[in-house]
């Protein structure tokens, strides 16, 4: 008798081993999957809403400074290379500047760089990495990537 309740532990246990192995691999797959669906949804968003679209500058603040109006009259636009970089373009009175800009895989940092024929001073502002506040357009709310400094650019969607 005690060496059929053996057996039948041991076949118990090894059972509910591989139970737990089959459950592990199901769960470990399901999770890929809506990783994976995830982040198509985010691409599609961004490339639906965001490249080759217009956006102006609706706020631009430097901690106390309010930079905005330094930006009235221009016209951005992300153009799409791929779906995390591509040109970027800055137009204003007839004149182009152009650059880069470039987002993380999950799409909540975007680097900016507006750097061509040259840098202009107001560029300076947003030639750098940005951490998405707030996408809900037709503004998009951006801070600062990795700092809490009070700085804020919001660009709203034409």
């Amino acid at each position: 008798m005690t060496l059929h309740r053996h057996n039948f532990q041991e076949s118990f246990f090894s059972k509910r081993y591989i139970i737990a192995v089959v459950l592990s691999a199901v769960i470990l797959i399901l999770s890929s999957c809506v990783k994976k669906a995830l982040e198509q949804k985010a691409q599609d968003y961004f490339e639906t809403n965001y490249l080759n679209s217009n956006f102006v500058v609706d706020l631009a603040s430097d901690s106390t400074a309010d930079l905005t109006s330094q930006y009235t009259g221009y016209t951005f636009r992300l153009l799409k290379a791929t779906l995390t970089n591509g040109p970027a373009t800055a137009e204003k009175n007839g004149n182009t500047y152009s650059g880069t800009w470039s987002v993380n895989e999950d799409y909540s940092k975007i680097t900016i760089n507006l750097n061509q024929p040259s840098v202009l001073p107001e560029f300076n502002f947003l030639n750098r990495q940005w951490r998405f506040a707030s996408k809900a357009l037709p503004l998009l709310k951006l801070t600062p990537w990795g700092s809490s400094a009070p700085i804020k650019l919001n660009l709203r969607k034409l």
